[in-house]
């Protein structure tokens, strides 16, 4: 199939799917379709590993919003089949590109629309059937459509010959429906790649390409490289030395220092804590994407420096792991939660990040490379997110050690209704109304029709 047949094909299908529908199981079906079509449309590039991991995790987290339909399934969902997308007609870009290349087609597909002769043919009428068509069809149904209407106001007899009939179908949500799903359709399957795009994906390369020009490069004009390179020795020396400080006192007020305060005190402390954190590894991160960016991974003279950060990158780490650990605590003491496993996924996609920026130093790479590699794991991440059911999850936990089993806090959960209302029943609690909103919405989607389930609740017994 040609593009502009793809692209209307898809059209009439998101129209049909959507119309008198809300969003469910319509989008999953969707997003399968746009898979098969990148699968079939391109099976002369379908040959690369990483293309047919895309291909799984498109599949499967289609699969998975047509069961949850949440927040997490569907940006798992569109992220895998635009990577998918993206991966398979320009394989040469990096994957960093399709954010803001997202973006920018969000308004340019509003103008490159009309630019007809960018995606659709020339024809030309060069056979008789075609001519025919035209001639005997097409040009007197217009005259007819033109003196019907004319005649129509000159006659109601005539007029009811076609306006007695009824057409169960709503036009206006047609088109609207129509506009969007065309909308959708020509900026994933005719997106626009500005040509800075290619000019400039060099520079996201892992590997420096100009090894010689950067090795004699200094950051400030007004520093020699001696200079620039004990400034940055002397400056990692203090940042190791004062963070090494934080840890021994972080780790005083975490688990020697004897606390009496109220839970939400606790509470508030903990996440003023980790937020300190997060913050610390963020700023360690680019301390280290500062000094490595060019020159000194390749200085011969910057093995101190080099050691430095190595220390840095180690005592970050370090940080980390006694966060994790009161994480850990905290949780023992007043059960899970779904930030206190966003917690847990930030810091280790942090040790993660430490890694590659250990690696990066070690190995001579680019920024771009810890960028590069740091994108498929924060992927990896929302595919998880999207996969497992962490309300149930958390009210199973909870409920085995008794901790955080608030009835309003558990019925706030998403997907744990057979779990949470086993647990109502045999211990005789309200989750009020939490609790009623929980089963508003049970009772909203099992009644809905096919296309707009979310297929979960289907094997969730009425209450």
């Amino acid at each position: 199939m040609k593009k502009h047949q793809i692209i209307l094909a898809s059209s009439l299908i998101f129209t049909l799917l959507f119309y008198n529908e809300s969003v469910g199981v319509n989008l999953a079906i969707f997003g399968l379709l746009l898979t098969c079509l990148i699968s079939y449309s391109f099976q002369d590039r379908s040959v690369d590993r990483s293309h047919l991991v895309l291909v799984i995790t498109s599949v499967l987290s289609c699969l998975a919003f047509a069961w949850y339909g949440d927040a997490a399934s569907f940006f798992a969902m569109a992220i895998s089949v635009l990577f998918l997308q993206f991966k398979t007609q320009d394989s040469q870009l990096k994957i960093i590109q399709i954010f803001p290349l997202v973006f920018l087609n969000a308004f340019a597909t509003l103008g490159r629309v009309f630019m007809f002769g960018q995606w659709l043919p020339e024809r030309k009428i060069h056979n008789n059937f075609a001519k025919k068509l035209v001639a005997y069809v097409v040009i007197p149904t217009i005259f007819l459509v033109v003196f019907f209407a004319a005649y129509s106001f000159g006659s109601a007899h005539f007029s009811s010959l076609l306006t007695d009939y009824t057409l169960d179908l709503d036009i206006v949500q047609v088109i609207l429906i129509g506009i969007l799903g065309f909308y959708i359709s020509f900026s994933f399957w005719n997106y626009w790649v500005p040509e800075i795009c290619y000019e400039k994906n060099e520079i996201l390369d892992n590997e420096f390409s100009n090894v010689n020009e950067i090795k004699n490069q200094n950051t400030f004009s007004f520093l020699d490289l001696d200079f620039e390179r004990k400034s940055g020795e002397i400056t990692l020396f203090l940042l190791n030395f004062m963070l090494l400080i934080f840890i021994v006192t972080y780790n005083y007020e975490q688990f020697f220092e004897v606390v009496t305060a109220q839970a939400s005190k606790l509470s508030s402390d903990t996440h003023e804590r980790v937020n300190a954190v997060i913050f610390s590894i963020i700023m360690a991160v680019g301390v280290i994407l500062f000094y490595f960016k060019g020159g000194f991974n390749f200085d011969k003279k910057a093995a101190n420096l080099k050691k430095l950060a190595q220390i840095w990158i180690v005592l970050n780490g370090l940080l980390i792991v006694s966060t994790i650990i009161k994480n850990s605590e905290y949780v023992s003491f007043f059960g899970l939660t779904y930030k206190r496993l966003g917690v847990y996924a930030f810091l280790i996609l942090a040790i993660i990040g430490l890694v590659f920026t250990f690696l990066k130093i070690r190995r001579q790479k680019t920024n771009a490379y810890l960028v590069n590699q740091m994108v498929w794991y924060f992927y990896g991440t929302i595919l998880l997110c999207s996969f497992v059911n962490w309300g149930n999850l958390i009210t199973n936990y909870n409920i085995s050690v008794n901790k955080g089993v608030e009835p309003r806090f558990l019925s706030s959960l998403n997907f744990n209704d057979e779990a949470r209302r086993e647990y109502f029943l045999k211990n005789d609690l309200d989750g009020r109304l939490q609790e009623i909103n929980r089963e508003e919405l049970i009772n909203g989607y099992q009644n809905e029709s096919f296309l707009s389930k979310a297929l979960y609740y289907e094997f969730v017994s009425n209450k």
